[in-house]
C-alpha cells in the first residue's frame, strides 16, 4: 500500500509539472470556496489500482473554472488494461456504474454519442445504439452509420463517423478509423453490405443485422438519409432472414426480436431492398462481414474501439473545432507513445456546469501530454467512476449535470488484474 501512494505522489507531481502556467491548478476545498460539493474531491493524486491515477483539475475559462475528474492509466503495466463496457448488446443502455461493476472494472469513462430520441420519426423507437464503431475483445460489434446521421456536435473537416480510440494488439492506445468491409452472396449476384448493427443504414443498401444486435426493433435503420436525420422514413423496405446459410424467412419491413445464434437478419432500403426481394426462401445465401483499419497503418487490429469526435492529431488540434459552445463534456487521450491512456468527465454540477468548449477540450488534452484524442458523449452523458479507499464496487466520481446517471450505450472501461 505504501508502494502505491508513493506512486499516486509521483503522478501528483508529474501532472503538477505538465499543468503548471497552462492555466489549470487543483481546485481549492469546498470550504474555501464556500461551495457544497457532493463530488469526491482528490487535491492530490490517488491510487484506483497498480497504475491508475486519480485526480481532479481546475481548468480556467472566460466563463469561470471547470472541474475535470481525470484518471490517467498506465498501459506498460502488464496486469492494466482497457476495454469495452457494454450492456451485451448494441442496441440497450445501462448505467455507467453498473457496466462497470459487471464487467469487474476499477474504473472507467463514458463512450460514444448514441441514437437517443426519435421525435422526428413518430411511432419509430429509439434504438438507443452508438454512432460509431464498436470492438469488445477483439470481436466487431458494429460499423458507423452515415455521417448525416450522427448525434452530437459537427464534426471536424477531414473527419468521420468511423474514427475511433481503442487499444490494438499491441496493448497500445491508438486513434483509428475502421470501416465496413462484407457482402452478400446469392444465385443473383454479389452486393456489397452498407452496414453492421447500426441504427442507420446508407439509402439505397442493405445491412446485417445479428444477435449482437439485440431485441430493439431494425426500423430505424431505413429512417433519415445519408444527409438529413429527419428526413422521413423509407416507403421501400424489405428484410431477409439466413439460417445455415439459407433464406428461411422474408418480410415486407423490418422486425424486431431477439436474434439466434447462427441467424443472420437482411434489411434493405429502396435499391437494397429491391434486391432482397430477388430472393426466395430456400435459396442458398452467404453473408460476410468484418471492420478493416484505414489509413496508415492498415495492419492495425484493435482488441477494443469505440467510436469518438476526433479533436487531436499527433501533437495539434484539428482546425475547425467548435470554439464558441461550453457544454459538460468526456474526454479520451492517448499519451506517451500509446502507454498512457488518459480518461476524463467534466463535473456537471450547477457551478461547474458551463464546462468547456470543444476547442478549449483539445487544448487541455494537449496540455496533459496527449498527443491525439477524442471528445467523447458529454451533457447527461458525461460520468467517470472508479473504485476508492478500497472499495469493491465503482461510485460514480463526477456530478452528473442531469442530477443523476443516464443510461449509457457503452464506455471505456479500465481493468487490473490480481
Amino acid at each position: 500500500m505504501r508502494g502505491l501512494w508513493r506512486r499516486a505522489g509521483m503522478l501528483a507531481a508529474l501532472l503538477g509539472s505538465a499543468l503548471a502556467g497552462a492555466g489549470l491548478a487543483t481546485p481549492p476545498a469546498a470550504g474555501a470556496t464556500g461551495r457544497t460539493a457532493t463530488a469526491a474531491v482528490a487535491p492530490q493524486a490517488r491510487a484506483v489500482a497498480p497504475g491508475v491515477g486519480y485526480r481532479v483539475l481546475g481548468v480556467s475559462s472566460p466563463r469561470g473554472t471547470a472541474r475535470v475528474h481525470l484518471l490517467s492509466v498506465n498501459l506498460r503495466d502488464r496486469r492494466v488494461s482497457a476495454g469495452l463496457l457494454y450492456p451485451g448488446v448494441v442496441a440497450a443502455r445501462s448505467p455507467l456504474s453498473v457496466l462497470a461493476d459487471r464487467a469487474g472494472a476499477v474504473a472507467g469513462v463514458n463512450g460514444d454519442f448514441f441514437n437517443l430520441s426519435e421525435a422526428q420519426h413518430p411511432g419509430v423507437p429509439a434504438t438507443g445504439a452508438p454512432v460509431g464503431p464498436a470492438v469488445a475483445g477483439g470481436r466487431a460489434l458494429k460499423a458507423a452509420v452515415p455521417r448525416g446521421q450522427r448525434f452530437g456536435p459537427a464534426l471536424p473537416p477531414g473527419t468521420n463517423t468511423r474514427m475511433v480510440l481503442g487499444v490494438d494488439g499491441g496493448g497500445r492506445a491508438r486513434l483509428g478509423e475502421l470501416a465496413l468491409d462484407g457482402e452478400v452472396r446469392a444465385p443473383s449476384g454479389r452486393l456489397r453490405l452498407g452496414g453492421l448493427n447500426q441504427y442507420a443504414l446508407p439509402v439505397g443498401s442493405v445491412g446485417v443485422f445479428t444477435r449482437d444486435w439485440g431485441t430493439v426493433s431494425r426500423l430505424r435503420a431505413t429512417c433519415g438519409t445519408d444527409t438529413d436525420r429527419g428526413a422521413p422514413c423509407s416507403s421501400e423496405t424489405y428484410e431477409v432472414r439466413v439460417r445455415g446459410g439459407r433464406v428461411v424467412a422474408v418480410a415486407g419491413a423490418p422486425g424486431a426480436g431477439a436474434i439466434a445464434a447462427g441467424t443472420q437478419v437482411l434489411v434493405g432500403r429502396e435499391a437494397g431492398a429491391r434486391w432482397l426481394r430477388g430472393l426466395a426462401v430456400g435459396d442458398r445465401v452467404t453473408v460476410r462481414h468484418r471492420l478493416v483499419p484505414v489509413g496508415t497503418d492498415p495492419n492495425v487490429s484493435f482488441r477494443f474501439a469505440v467510436g469518438g469526435y476526433p479533436v487531436l492529431r499527433g501533437g495539434r488540434p484539428l482546425a475547425g473545432t467548435d470554439a464558441v459552445v461550453p457544454a459538460v463534456r468526456s474526454a479520451a487521450g492517448v499519451a506517451d507513445g500509446g502507454r498512457r491512456l488518459l480518461l476524463l468527465a467534466l463535473d456537471g454540477g450547477p457551478e461547474y456546469r458551463p464546462g468547456l468548449t470543444v476547442a478549449e477540450l483539445a487544448a487541455l488534452l494537449r496540455k496533459l501530454g496527449a498527443s491525439d484524442g477524442v471528445n467523447l458523449d458529454g451533457g447527461g452523458s458525461s460520468t467517470l467512476v472508479a473504485r476508492v479507499n478500497g472499495a469493491t464496487a465503482v461510485r460514480v466520481l463526477n456530478r452528473p449535470s442531469g442530477g443523476a446517471e443516464r443510461s449509457v450505450p457503452n464506455g471505456i472501461g479500465v481493468f487490473v488484474r490480481p
